[in-house]
């Protein structure tokens, strides 16, 4: 009996992997004779594999065919095990990130208007912002909002902002969507996104976006310092933070070349 079920886990997953594999993706699911072939199983034993993964949403027909391709199930519990190991890999990636740069990292998520710092590494600096992690600020006037916003159109900025202005922060903050749309055009071009004194006068910051294996933003990383020591190195550092959020996301198993601009969005 337990081999039984040993060897039926075995065939579920074998098929799970024939239906994440890029020949499913590039034709929209597989049919039950093209999983045989890959997997090696018979056409029987891949039926009933897919029957039980269906069951439990790990995988379903694809519409107007008779293919099957991965359910959201899956996706939801490939997300879930994202997030810890998105925290683990950050950790490193961060500490790297502060001993070239010489200033505090941080890694954050949306969260409705505001911005959460889940992890930070800090800097060596005397003068520095301390008592990150667990603050929310406002996504309007930083540059991790603007690229945890890197995704959004007009309507959905308005959506999340509303219309009129935006609440005063730093002398630079963005006045209204209009003006923060643009703003997030400049970043999806490069990659990254500078914020100088938008959230409070003499703070600086840049960030860049990690995306998941969907190729969705689901957090981001970036440095913040005084303007009087990080002002003259912003872009450079720029490259250097979206270098670091293109390798957490390829740990995510984000779409090559994602970086600053999903697939499906234009200019």
């Amino acid at each position: 009996m337990v081999a039984n079920r040993g060897t039926s886990l075995k065939r579920g997953l074998d098929v799970l992997r024939a239906l994440g594999s890029d020949a499913a993706v590039a034709e929209g699911g597989l049919g039950v004779t093209q999983i045989a072939a890959l997997t090696g199983h018979e056409k029987s034993q891949v039926s009933r594999a897919l029957a039980a993964l269906s069951e439990y949403g790990l995988a379903e027909r694809a519409p107007g065919s008779r293919a099957f391709r991965l359910g959201w199930g899956g996706f939801t519990l490939a997300a879930r095990a994202g997030e810890p190991r998105l925290i683990e890999e950050s950790r490193s990636a961060l500490a790297r990130l502060v001993d070239e740069v010489g200033e505090a990292a941080h890694l954050s998520v949306l969260r409705g208007r505001e911005v959460l710092t889940l992890l930070t590494q800090s800097s060596p600096h005397a003068v520095a912002a301390r008592g990150w992690v667990g603050r929310a600020v406002p996504v309007h006037c930083t540059s991790s909002g603007r690229v945890l916003l890197l995704d959004h159109d007009r309507p959905a900025l308005t959506e999340l902002l509303g219309v009129g202005r935006l609440p005063p922060a730093g002398p630079n903050a963005p006045a209204d969507v209009p003006e923060l749309e643009r703003r997030i055009r400049r970043a999806r071009q490069v990659g990254y996104a500078v914020a100088d004194e938008e959230s409070e006068p003499g703070l600086v910051a840049v960030a860049a976006p990690i995306r998941d294996f969907t190729g969705q933003v689901v957090a981001s990383v970036n440095i913040s310092a005084p303007k009087f020591r990080l002002g003259t190195r912003l872009h450079a550092t720029g490259e250097r933070v979206r270098a670091t959020a293109e390798q957490l996301s390829g740990a995510l198993g984000a779409p090559t070349g994602s970086g600053g601009l999903r697939l499906g969005v234009s200019e």
